[in-house]
């Protein structure tokens, strides 16, 4: 999508467990008060990694408190004991990877996306308004074999980057916004969108292509989105992201982002907007090719929002990449998660 100019200038105990429908919480007996969740996302998704198949993943709930999904009563047990709060589920990582893995091998087609819905215990299959017929078809044949553990969602619009021809930075014919300035020593750059990057070799902030603000030196799309810039000025850009509003939210760390999580999304088209994360390691098939890994979110974006920053607080989470739907009637966009970039790049946010 796209970065902003803006951006660009201040550029981001143990208990009886009762028989409940997948995705409820598993409740301690009437006599026994649950504990207060404690953990943090990153201790519950590092938690639900290590019980495997006997989880479907962690996420936020609506009071922020940190759940861990358990296929058993031992799993629960151990959930509790970091002090989060366990959810009984039907299927575990290992079926929701095979129907994940049946879909890769099966039904790329452009026009649709998926990722796993940890709180619903499926992996959710999304389909824009081309995929109809015989394409339709293959897709819902595919997530039919897996029963409850997949499901087909229709959505508006269609899967594509967010890129557009216009104003903000500007590059090969097409408008980008910028996601998060960063560093190497004393050398500084800035990252935004692959699908961007590779449209360009040179990068101005004016539309008439008059003001260089660097070069691209290193782009990866399609299987990524993510690019990074060499400014060619002397002049040290701040690390912060450009609210719109007249003011800036300074970037200091870089993060996973986890389910449940509250997001705001800053572009040169539709400025800033915020919601929350749907899912991680998502996948979308874009007429270009298909990209892994991404961040879900039902966060608007329009072209030209492509390469913005994804961030909550002070800490930077993902670089925009595309989606379906707009900021009048919303949508869900998708994000290449910042951490791989940097750690690609030997970058840092500052």
């Amino acid at each position: 999508m796209r970065p902003t100019s803006t951006s660009l200038r201040t550029a981001m105990a143990a208990v009886a467990v009762t028989t409940v429908a997948a995705g409820a919480l598993l409740s301690a007996p009437s006599s026994q008060a649950a504990p207060t969740p404690v953990a943090t996302p990153a201790a519950a998704s590092a938690l639900a990694s290590q019980l495997g198949a006997r989880s479907a993943g962690a996420y936020a709930d609506a009071a922020d408190h940190t759940v861990v999904t358990v296929t058993d009563a031992t799993a629960a047990d151990q959930v509790r004991a970091i002090g989060a709060t366990p959810a009984l589920v039907k299927y575990g990582a290992a079926t929701l990877a095979a129907v994940t893995s049946s879909l890769n091998a099966s039904a790329r087609i452009v026009g649709t996306a998926w990722a796993v819905d940890t709180r619903a215990d499926q992996v959710v299959v999304s389909v824009d308004r081309t995929v109809t017929g015989a394409k339709l078809a293959k897709v819902t044949a595919v997530a039919a074999k897996f029963g409850a553990a997949a499901r087909i969602e229709h959505v508006a619009g269609t899967f594509s980057k967010r890129i557009a021809g216009g104003d903000a930075i500007y590059g090969g014919g097409y408008r980008c916004s910028l996601g998060f300035n960063v560093r190497s020593g004393t050398t500084y750059y800035f990252l935004t969108a692959g699908h961007c990057g590779n449209s360009a070799s040179t990068w101005y902030s004016n539309s008439s292509q008059t003001a260089v603000l660097g070069n691209t030196a290193g782009s990866s799309f399609p299987g990524n989105d993510y690019a990074i810039v060499r400014y060619s000025t002397s002049t040290v850009p701040p690390g912060a992201v450009d609210l719109y509003n007249g003011t800036s939210q300074d970037i200091t760390t870089a993060a996973n982002a986890y389910v449940g999580e509250a997001v705001k999304r800053s572009g040169s088209t539709t400025g800033v907007h915020g919601g929350t994360v749907q899912a991680v390691n998502a996948t979308v098939n874009y007429a270009e090719g298909a990209v892994s890994g991404l961040i879900q979110t039902n966060v608007c974006a329009e072209g030209g929002d492509s390469g913005g920053s994804l961030f909550s607080g002070t800490t930077a989470l993902g670089l925009t990449s595309g989606g379906s739907g707009n900021c009048t009637s919303g949508g869900t966009t998708y994000f290449q998660p910042v951490t791989e970039a940097l750690s690609v790049y030997g970058v840092s946010v500052y």
